[in-house]
């Protein structure tokens, strides 16, 4: 019978550390506050109501699934794995380190961990791309990544929105709804992109349950409201009808 491996043992570790760090984050709290109460501080429009950050819990959740399927004595020698596993514990790392310093209010630098947890997934998806992934690879190695790099992908501009404000930027003049639109839009251009490329549902949802969660958290900012709602509608849209159009182009 195979051992388990370094590599395999690392990951166990990164992903416990990962989930350790999030939830006793809030559980605590770290710095006598919670994760989401410091988020609201920040006067900006691209933050989704509350509810939406439940979606960590299905994260964890994935993440467990690939943690466990990566750890068995099958998958040992897999070169999928041995190439995504180093991205990986940076990830973990990143995301952790980013607790404290956002718990600890070096919110500038947390926008850095944030880019360099960014980086780490979106190197392990590329490495999707170059392999033959088959149906139980797909279902607990892509699909956990889909659904995490979407939610980092928002983050990632929430963190950056948030840094912005809380150094004063004047956004040149464009108002802060204004660029939350560009921001709503861009989002969007991405979402399709990586439907269009990669076929990936997983990834353009995340995106549409975030624009849900951003109409209804700025529900007295109409052009806000309005372009989030139209955004997420164009994104379940597009989930629903570009792969029935790829497959009605191969039949």
């Amino acid at each position: 019978m195979k051992k388990i491996t370094g590599n395999q043992i690392i990951t166990i570790l990164a992903t416990l550390l990962t989930v350790v760090v999030n939830v006793l984050a809030n559980a605590l709290p770290l710095n006598g506050q919670g994760t989401g109460e410091i988020s609201d501080r920040f006067d900006i429009y691209f933050v989704p109501a509350g509810y939406v950050f439940s979606i960590w819990l299905l994260i964890y959740i994935a993440l467990g699934a690939y943690t466990i399927y990566q750890a068995l004595p099958a998958q040992r020698d897999s070169t999928l794995f041995n190439r995504i596993a180093p991205a990986y514990w940076v990830s973990s790392l990143a995301n952790s380190i980013w607790i404290f310093l956002w718990h600890y209010e070096f919110f500038p630098l947390t926008l850095v961990l944030m880019l360099i947890l960014l980086a780490s997934l979106l190197y392990i998806y590329q490495q999707f791309r170059t392999s033959s992934l088959d149906q139980r690879q797909k279902l607990f190695v892509k699909l956990p990544f889909s659904i995490y790099l979407g939610w980092i992908s928002v983050a990632t501009v929430a963190n950056a929105s948030q840094v912005l404000f809380y150094l004063n930027w004047g956004g040149w003049g464009i108002s802060a709804a204004v660029w939350a639109v560009v921001m709503l839009a861009v989002a969007t251009g991405l979402g399709l992109l990586m439907l269009w490329r990669e076929n990936d549902i997983a990834y353009i949802l995340v995106l549409g349950w975030a624009f849900v969660g951003i109409a209804i958290s700025q529900a007295d900012t109409a052009l806000v409201v309005n372009t989030a709602w139209v955004t997420a509608a164009l994104l379940v849209l597009a989930a629903i009808l570009i792969p029935l159009l790829r497959r009605g182009t191969k039949a």
